[in-house]
């Protein structure tokens, strides 16, 4: 039985140029990667319960590397700065408007970010792990990072920053330069500067300062919220009664909560 999505990647690649037979090998890679990757995740499940052992197993899937490896070219840079992110898809489109490349934006990441391959996400996860580190290697200048939410078990800080971390080691001219980001009620989304500003551009130096920043308005300095904001994050309205919260119940306020009012999933998909 043909693959439902079989058509839509054949179309797609088509369309921007990947030769037919290139793509259909990368197909049939990819179909057996995801029929191959249940016993790795099973073999993985029984060898270790330690979560960076796991992954690190699900990782060794042959058929995915043999994809990446075939479609590694179409992951070509075609902005002058790559762009990564953590934060919700929004992220990374708005690091595309910035004038950056995501990996989404890339040829073969567009094709595979418009699939689903499979309704179970510990069976493409593994794959999405390869073409990222594919895609973070190809990095020979500043990079821009752009985090609405800081989560350590996201790929980017668990995965892709440490590999950019040994890109950087052969190729001194690769920096980083994170982006702490807050997007609005209006779906409005800026940066936030050191003085705890919404402006259009904020950049750092390091992780640490980017994500003390972004903690820190998202629990102090966090805009007041309509009602229905205020019920989902949990609080009262404040004494007085004009619906607006303070900085004392925000300083309070779960943090991952917080995130999720920023419009924000906080956790990979399971099995990544």
């Amino acid at each position: 039985m043909e693959h439902p999505e079989w058509e839509t990647w054949r179309d797609m690649t088509l369309a921007l140029g990947i030769p037919q037979p290139e793509a259909d090998a990368a197909w049939q890679l990819l179909l057996g990667g995801v029929d191959s990757q249940g016993e790795l995740n099973a073999e993985a499940t029984a060898r270790t319960s330690s979560r960076q052992e796991q992954r690190e197993i699900r990782m060794t899937n042959s058929w995915y590397h043999a994809a990446v490896d075939l479609i590694a070219d179409h992951l070509a840079i075609e902005r002058p700065t790559m762009a990564l992110w953590a934060g919700g898809f929004d992220t990374s489109e708005y690091a595309y408007e910035k004038g950056h490349m995501p990996l989404a934006r890339t040829r073969i990441g567009s094709v595979l970010n418009a699939l689903k391959l499979h309704s179970n996400d510990k069976l493409t996860g593994p794959m999405w792990n390869l073409v990222s580190k594919a895609f973070v290697s190809r990095a020979n200048g500043p990079v821009h990072i752009f985090v609405r939410a800081y989560d350590p078990d996201s790929i980017l800080i668990r995965l892709e920053v440490p590999h950019l971390h040994l890109v950087k080691q052969l190729n001194p001219d690769v920096k980083m330069i994170w982006h702490p980001l807050y997007t609005d009620a209006a779906g409005r989304t800026k940066e936030i500067s050191k003085d705890f500003q919404l402006v259009d551009n904020a950049e750092y130096a390091t992780r640490d300062t980017c994500a003390s920043v972004l903690q820190h308005y998202l629990r102090l300095i966090h805009p007041d919220v309509d009602a229905a904001e205020r019920s989902a994050v949990g609080l009262s309205a404040p004494a007085g009664g004009n619906g607006k919260k303070t900085a004392g119940q925000l300083a309070y306020a779960s943090m991952e909560t917080l995130l999720e009012v920023n419009g924000n999933k906080l956790r990979p998909p399971s099995g990544t």
